[in-house]
């Protein structure tokens, strides 16, 4: 039994369903280049007006700062949902008001209609109460299928569902299942691969995973500041020297709560930052004064290898080198490829998310190979610090309060 209702909980056939998707996409000339949020929603979709609801859509779109911002429509947005459900997809000109009410007037069950984008009122962000209640008037019932925004306590995410009875729509269901199963109630030995650029952004992410999970395998540019930390040169790398107090809490944590922190035994370096520069692979204790740590030599990633293979569930999240740049792509490309690997044929739980990771993970072409990747930037990354998410708990409060 989980906390929140589900579309299946409700007999929508014949009622107003308003829906929250995400549909905040890249767009260019009018036309959608990557569709991957919208495909995540059409399981929900078409569940709904497979059931006979009258089904309309809500989404932002980019940042118009609660203004009509005629480049921020979700009108080609519209248009490219119609393609991929193979039917009539209606787009109303405005998410509140009369607009709305005269295309509801016209749709007949099972129908599907994209209203405007939300943040074109001031309303949105700040969660009024009264333009929640002009959303809400056009719907029976709401349901959140916008995990990737459950972070916001807005109007669209949170205001709803203390008007309407509220549901989790079949891709927030999914990822919170997955979620669930990779950091609430993991199977151990759980894992943790944490990449990325900076720790000043990750500090509340590592320190919550030390807690929780059993082995921590630190990369990217982060990796260098905790070297740095441990009193090893790191030459010209990106490093965070006012931070190493920090990495040094970290550590320390990790020993207290009996969390194995997996740091670089050996690095590649290069004197210059782009393509195909000359590189070398160091020991940690042999980086020069004009080196840069751009990626994890070898070793390095044979020992996140070994270490996977002891993890029944992974948690991923951040490239492991700069890995925009060829070839200092080649251990989170190796790395991922590993941990897709043992997902396919051993039975590890993967699961990945965060903005970089999704584009590393497609880079080394393994996305569809971990058992669940995120679309959600920061909604992921603050549900791995252990903070309480504003749209899921809305979803429990509601439920809680209907029986």
């Amino acid at each position: 039994m989980s906390a929140y209702k589900t579309i299946d909980d409700f007999d929508v056939a014949g009622k107003r369903v308003l829906c929250r998707v995400d549909f905040n996409v890249p767009v260019k000339d009018g036309k959608v280049t990557d569709a991957t949020r919208i495909e995540r929603a059409l399981p929900t979709i078409e569940a709904l007006s497979k059931a006979g609801a009258k089904v309309l859509l809500l989404s932002h779109f980019g940042r118009p700062k609660g203004k009509v911002d005629p480049e921020l429509s979700l009108e080609p947005v519209a248009k490219a949902l119609s393609t991929l459900l193979g039917g009539p997809v209606d787009f109303v000109a405005d998410c509140i008001g009369e607009p709305v009410a005269a295309a509801v007037k016209k749709m007949l069950d099972g129908d599907v209609a994209v209203l405007e984008n939300t943040r074109f009122y001031p309303g949105e962000e700040s969660n009024d109460p009264d333009f929640a209640k002009a959303l809400a008037e056009a719907g029976d019932f709401f349901v959140n299928d916008a995990f990737s925004a459950a972070h916001r306590a807005h109007a669209s995410t949170e205001g709803l569902t203390h008007l309407l009875p509220s549901a989790a729509g079949k891709a927030m269901e999914k990822e919170l299942d997955y979620l669930k199963a990779a950091l609430s109630a993991p199977e151990r030995p759980l894992m943790a691969v944490v990449g990325g650029a900076k720790v000043s952004s990750k500090i509340a992410l590592l320190l919550n995973l030390v807690g929780k999970a059993d082995i921590l395998a630190v990369g990217g540019g982060m990796a260098n500041t905790f070297l740095f930390a441990k009193g090893l040169a790191v030459g010209k790398s990106l490093c965070e020297p006012d931070l190493a107090d920090t990495a040094r809490d970290i550590m320390n944590e990790a020993a207290a709560k009996g969390c194995d922190i997996v740091l670089p035994v050996d690095v590649v370096v290069a004197k210059e930052f782009k393509e195909n520069a000359d590189r070398t692979v160091k020991g940690i204790d042999g980086v020069d004064a004009d080196d840069m740590i751009l990626d994890l030599g070898p070793e390095t990633v044979n020992l996140i290898a070994e270490k996977i293979d002891t993890a029944k569930t992974l948690v991923w999240n951040g490239p492991l080198g700069a890995f925009e740049t060829i070839p200092f792509d080649t251990a989170t490309v190796e790395a991922a490829r590993y941990a897709a690997r043992r997902a396919t044929e051993h039975g590890l739980i993967a699961v990945a998310g965060g903005g970089d990771t999704v584009a590393a993970l497609n880079h080394a072409h393994v996305a569809n190979d971990f058992t669940y990747v995120s679309t959600a930037g920061g909604a992921f990354l603050e549900w791995l610090e252990g903070k309480t998410l504003p749209g899921v708990a809305a979803l429990e409060r509601n439920a809680a309060e209907s029986h």
